[in-house]
Formats: C-alpha cells, sequence, structure tokens
C-alpha cells in the first residue's frame, strides 16, 4: 500500500522540492504552506508521517506536533527547520517527534529517516493488529467438545458467520444454544457491534414489546421519558431469542415485520426507526410441528430457518464428557480460588456413563458442586451427588443376567426413581434433575411413564 506523507513549509522553494523528491520516490504526497492549513487537514484525514517545518506564522512545528500526538498517536512527525539548536531538538524528540533535521539537509539522510520513521510506523500498526485478533480470539465463546457430531457444528457456525442470513439453532435445554449464537456473532462482519439475548418465555406480552421495541413519552403510565428498545440498542449487531417457540402469535406478526421491513415502531410512536439487524434464533421444541399446529407462523419460521444448527444432546457425545469436564474444572478452580489437578478415574466413569438430561448445564453445575465439595486435590466420586453415583450401582446390579441396559432405559429408570422418591412432584423432580420442567415434561411424555 503506497504510504501517505504530508509536508507542512512556509518557503515555497523547499516545500516544492521536497514535494517533488518525494514523490518521485513513490510516496502519496500532500503538500500544504502554511500551519494552519495543516492543523486543519489533520483533524479530518490520517497520514503515515508529517514532516513539518519548526518555525511557522501563527501555527509552528511544535503545535503541529502536540495535535497530531493527540489526533493520529501512531503517525510519525519530522521536524525540519533552519533555526536548529540543541535545546530545540530535545524538546520536540522530548514531545514525541521521530527526528529532528537542521537545514540545509542532504537529500539521502532525509530519504533514510523518511524509511525508518515510515517502519516504524508499520510495524506498530501491525503490533496493534496482531493485539486486536488476539483480543478478539480472547473474546470468542469457547465450544468444547472433538466429537464428529461438534466438529459439524463448528464447521457450520464458522461457514453461517461469514454470511448474515437469520439462523435457528435447535437442541435441547442445556446444549449450549446461546453459546452457539455468541460464536456465530463474534465471528461475523458484525462483532463490533452489540449482540442482545431475549428470552421469549421469561416476559407478558406487554412487556415483551416494551423491552424489544422501546417506548415514547407518556406512552402509557409510568413512562416518564422516552426508552429504546432492544432492536435499537442493538442496531448493526445481532438479535438472539432465545426460546423463540415461546413467542406470543401477535408478537410473532410484529418480529416478522422488522424482519423484513428494517424498521421499528416504539410503543406509543406513529414513527418508524430504520434498524440493521442479524436474527438468530433458539427452541428446544420441535418448530416444524409447532407450524403444523397452528401454535407459530409458518412465514416466520421460513425467514429465521435460513440456516439452521442442530445442537446433539450430551448423551450423544459421550467423548466430549472428559474434555468439558475439565474445562469446567478449570473455570471453577479460578472461580473459587482452588487447585484441584485431576479428576478420579472412577469419578470420570460416573460422568460418562450418566445420561445427563440436563445436558452440558447440568455437567457444569456438577462439577462446580464438586469442587466445592472437594478438599484434596483430586475429585472422587464422594464430591458427586447421590443420585449419579447410586443409580450406576443400582442399574448394573438389578439389571437381567447376561443384558447390558440401553442408555434409553437407564434414563427412564433414572427419571421413575427420582419422580417416586419425590412422589410424583414434578417441580422437585426437575430441580432434583437440574432440568427445566418442559424438558421433564416431555421425557414423561416419550416415555409413557404417567
Amino acid at each position: 500500500m503506497q504510504e501517505h506523507i504530508l509536508i507542512i513549509e512556509d518557503e515555497q522553494i523547499a516545500l516544492k522540492n521536497l514535494e517533488h523528491i518525494l514523490v518521485k520516490d513513490g510516496y502519496k504526497v500532500t503538500a500544504l504552506d502554511s500551519g494552519i492549513k495543516g492543523l486543519n487537514l489533520i483533524k479530518t484525514k490520517a497520514f503515515d508521517l508529517i514532516i513539518t517545518d519548526y518555525k511557522m506564522k501563527k501555527i509552528d512545528g511544535m503545535q503541529i506536533l502536540e495535535h497530531t500526538r493527540e489526533l493520529q498517536p501512531h503517525t510519525e512527525v519530522i521536524m525540519i527547520t533552519g533555526y536548529a539548536t540543541v535545546d530545540n531538538a530535545v524538546i520536540a524528540m522530548k514531545e514525541g517527534a521521530y527526528h529532528y533535521i537542521a537545514k540545509p539537509y542532504k537529500i539521502d539522510e532525509v530519504r533514510q529517516i523518511i524509511k525508518q520513521a515510515l517502519l516504524k510506523r508499520s510495524l506498530q500498526m501491525e503490533n496493534q493488529s496482531l493485539r486486536k485478533q488476539l483480543n478478539q480470539k480472547a473474546k470468542l465463546p469457547e465450544i468444547i467438545g472433538n466429537s464428529p457430531p461438534m466438529r459439524q457444528v463448528k464447521k457450520t457456525i464458522a461457514q453461517v458467520a461469514q454470511t448474515d442470513i437469520s439462523v435457528l439453532v435447535l437442541g435441547e435445554s442445556g446444549t449450549g444454544k446461546e453459546l452457539v449464537a455468541r460464536a456465530i456473532h463474534s465471528l461475523s462482519s458484525r462483532k463490533n457491534h452489540e449482540m442482545v439475548a431475549f428470552n421469549c418465555g421469561s416476559f407478558s406480552e406487554d412487556l415483551m414489546a416494551n423491552e424489544l421495541f422501546g417506548h415514547e413519552k407518556e406512552a402509557f403510565t409510568g413512562a416518564m421519558k422516552t426508552k429504546k428498545g432492544l432492536f435499537e440498542f442493538a442496531d448493526q449487531g445481532t438479535v438472539f431469542f432465545d426460546e423463540i417457540g415461546d413467542m406470543p402469535p401477535s408478537m410473532q406478526v410484529k418480529i416478522l415485520r422488522v424482519i423484513q421491513e428494517k424498521e421499528i415502531m416504539r410503543v406509543g410512536s406513529t414513527q418508524t426507526v430504520g434498524v440493521d439487524l442479524r436474527f438468530i434464533a433458539a427452541t428446544h421444541r420441535d418448530l416444524r410441528h409447532e407450524v403444523d399446529q397452528g401454535h407459530f407462523r409458518q412465514d416466520l419460521y421460513f425467514r429465521l430457518n435460513v440456516a439452521s444448527i442442530i445442537l446433539p444432546a450430551l448423551a450423544d457425545r459421550k467423548e466430549d464428557i472428559p474434555l468439558l469436564a475439565y474445562h469446567f474444572l478449570a473455570k471453577k478452580n479460578r472461580d473459587m480460588g482452588k487447585t484441584i489437578k485431576e479428576i478420579d478415574r472412577t469419578t470420570m466413569n460416573f460422568l460418562v456413563n450418566y445420561t445427563w438430561p440436563g445436558n452440558v448445564r447440568e455437567l457444569e453445575n456438577i462439577i462446580e458442586r464438586a469442587v466445592a465439595m472437594e478438599n484434596s486435590d483430586v475429585i472422587y466420586p464422594e464430591a458427586l451427588p447421590d443420585h449419579l453415583t447410586q443409580l450406576a450401582i443400582e442399574t448394573y446390579r438389578t439389571a437381567p443376567e447376561g443384558k447390558i441396559p440401553t442408555m434409553k432405559e437407564q434414563e427412564k429408570r433414572y427419571i421413575q426413581w427420582v419422580l417416586e422418591q419425590t412422589n410424583w412432584n414434578k417441580t422437585r423432580a426437575a430441580e432434583i434433575m437440574e432440568i427445566d420442567r418442559v424438558s421433564l415434561w416431555r421425557k414423561i411424555k416419550a416415555f409413557k411413564l404417567e
């Protein structure tokens, strides 16, 4: 890329000579004959290097240097003057000038100093770019897992992130759907703007409209001032709808309009506001079935499901459990100030053989509990909840001779056992299993336990 040099020199002959030489050397050059013109220009235009005369009327070289340091901190400044003194040179260098050249100067010497100044600038910009890349990588949500299903998930994330299409993330509760959404946003061209997450099952319809669209002053009782909604806050960024299947039909119509028209209207307003948004939605429901049943709008479904990512249940990627367990161990060590080094082999067997109805979220919670309970530098089975260890013992002790139970049989027996222990108190049973009531209800229905 051609470097751009600004020359500020009030002696016309010296200005033209230096401009001619630098253009001939292949640089892009802007030449100005006063400090005022130079100062006005550096306020609006960036340069790789500024060469300025020290002594000029009204705005001198030191003022140019001062403003350059403030406005363009990575731009190098070379001071040239016919009034060279040691004191002036020392002051200029202290204030951040790259070099101080006395007139009359040798042109080869100036060429060499310019090359060195531009090299320094180039290295600074390269380092800044590398630091920015490292920071972006550090902020990327870490998706743990090398199993075939997770390798496919990561591949799809990388593909869809480079586009601006809407994405539908499907999977059971606790599989990490929001983590996938954040990974897509972090890898996209919108990464420097906001991503807002909104749980569609947590708000009434009126509150949902207020949170998403905002409101005008006095739009309703208590609206003391205008409030921007999440759509406006996330302008040029990403909106993530968690549990989109729980969104009321009337709100679905409004969301469809935002996607189609790229504009919103605050509650109590008659004026539209343009928004530029990328949409990612997630649900544990079978959204295609919800469309067939008339519970979810078909046109919104197609708008959101331009691309889809299906997250596997943790039970379907058992080989990732040790990786995840050690990842959460390191995380909880940091959080609690502990130094637990490893997970006992028997403990890991319990973790791998468990059916994980609460998926990755449940695993994280159990590792957190184990780290809190364990006083040694190894997590032993005693630090695990009773239902993990008792289930494994009971399952294999009572299994019919010669028959190893399937994963589904184990899960069914475990859910049946917990329900019996709680006298079929589903809220309590869901708390013990660390899953939500909806997931428990679906499993009861799937296993025909009622």
